[in-house]
């Protein structure tokens, strides 16, 4: 543990413990609930069409039908970026990109910084991260178990989770090697991984509530699946095969991260969905079979739209659907993500909402739910808006706001232009702004008629336009 956060410990427990004696409960009746179990479930570069509720006819996913047709489907939600890490650290920070200090993928968190850990584990939670974690600067400084998070398996560094048979892992901060996997063997799927753990930790006694942050490393690049969910799909699709680098240099893009050839690219990243929807199919079972399923509220959501790598082609898969983009833009199918909401004892309405929110939105809903009041606590700076009045039967209409992105390329990174370069984009109602590199100019769409973004109409609404313009100079 690291000197500034052991000494910010006492007086945000003491924050936490203040705000929580004078925060109503979130029921209107006399006797309080007893406080829900959270498991935020992220995937890693899943498309919003890739989700059978919200419209996909070729990938099967009734566990997350399931949750959506017994919960809210939000269908105007937003990731914190249109990549890994800002998204990422916006989630974990409650920052959007106003607030970041690097729009790059290459941002990390510092060890000043107040996470959802922190929040989750001061409201009297039980904290634990499986998965893909990727934005730790430092290890014992920005690691999970120094940024909230009492128990920790998965992965740290950010190429770590181009493997979806990796070589090994982390549990608590020591490196656990995987024989199995090793000499290019393929024994251990991560994501199986990361769902027994998850599952072993849910099943433990405990006083507390728990918060589990499972973060998945896929459908991320590589494409790999375990074969009994590549087999239903391998009629489904008539592609290339992606060749990596086994023909030797130069291979396709990316071939140098991902230089093993998939036979049926396509196949392989719809089953790599599948067994996602699958996994969490087994945790629902296990909520269920431990009695535990209705007070335990479920998000499902991913980091940023769908990839190109690896052999993967989201246009020809309509990944994105029905947005314009991939990951690394800004335009909707790069931002605009799957959020699904489940939690029975406070919905029992199903519902389709199209509220726009993002993820700095997470860590001050979380705080709202769990009776943390954010401004008492110490070197927390969010920007981010509570939405759990949206969480429940009869929501209240959240006021209109801005939310805001700001993607800069950063080397390595071939395919997101000139280094220096900086795409921002921003929406305010029905109205969507989008500049790609300073000079350029600034688009603006109206997504309530034109949720693809086809037609661009600065010229018709020159105040609107104006608006935006002076947004993105500040």
């Amino acid at each position: 543990m690291n000197k500034i956060t052991r000494s910010f410990y006492p007086l945000l427990r003491l924050a936490v413990a203040t705000a929580m004696a004078l925060t109503p409960s979130i029921s209107s009746g006399s006797t309080a609930p007893e406080r829900p179990n959270i498991i935020f479930i992220l995937t890693d570069d899943l498309g919003f069409n890739q989700v059978g509720a919200n419209g996909s006819s070729t990938i099967r996913t009734p566990n997350l039908d399931r949750l959506a047709d017994n919960g809210i489907n939000f269908t105007q939600a937003y990731a914190g970026s249109t990549v890994c890490s800002p998204s990422r650290v916006s989630l974990f920070t409650g920052r959007d990109s106003l607030l970041l200090r690097d729009h790059s993928n290459s941002v990390q968190l510092e060890a000043a910084d107040i996470t959802i850990g922190h929040i989750m584990k001061y409201a009297g939670y039980d904290t634990a991260l499986f998965g893909k974690y990727s934005i730790g600067s430092e290890m014992g400084v920005t690691d999970p178990l120094a940024m909230g998070f009492d128990t920790w398996y998965g992965m740290y560094h950010i190429l770590e989770g181009h493997r979806q048979y990796p070589q090994f892992l982390w549990r608590d901060g020591v490196k656990i090697r995987l024989p199995e996997n090793e000499g290019g063997k393929q024994g251990s799927y991560a994501q199986e991984l990361f769902t027994r753990e998850a599952i072993d930790y849910i099943r433990e006694e405990r006083e507390n509530p728990f918060f589990v942050f499972l973060a998945y490393s896929s459908p991320h690049a590589e494409l790999a699946a375990p074969q009994e969910y590549i087999d239903p799909y391998l009629e489904t699709f008539d592609d290339e095969p992606y060749v990596g680098l086994s023909k030797g240099p130069p291979g396709p893009q990316y071939a140098r991260y991902y230089p093993e050839p998939v036979q049926h690219p396509s196949a392989t990243l719809a089953g790599m969905v599948a067994a996602l929807d699958d996994y969490v199919g087994q945790i629902y079972a296990t909520l269920e079979e431990l009695g535990i399923a209705d007070n335990t509220l479920i998000f499902f959501t991913s980091d940023n739209g769908p990839h190109a790598e690896g052999g993967a082609d989201p246009i020809a898969m309509k990944a994105a659907a029905p947005y314009k983009g991939i990951k690394r833009d800004l335009y909707e199918g790069g931002i605009h993500v799957p959020m699904i909401v489940h939690w029975p004892e406070q919905i029992t309405e199903a519902r389709v909402d199209d509220t726009p929110w993002a993820f700095a939105d997470v860590l001050p809903t979380l705080a709202d739910l769990t009776g943390v009041d954010t401004l008492a606590v110490p070197r927390l700076r969010s920007n981010g808006v509570s939405v759990a009045p949206l969480l429940r039967d009869n929501p209240a209409e959240l006021p209109e706001r801005i939310l805001y992105w700001v993607f800069g390329k950063q080397a390595g990174d071939p395919n997101s232009g000139i280094v220096g370069t900086v795409r921002k984009a921003a929406r305010k109602g029905s109205w969507k702004a989008v500049q790609y590199g300073h000079g350029n100019p600034v688009e603006l769409f109206n997504l309530d008629q034109d949720p693809g973004e086809a037609t661009e109409l600065s010229a018709d609404h020159p105040e609107v336009h104006q608006e935006f313009v002076e947004l993105f100079s500040r």
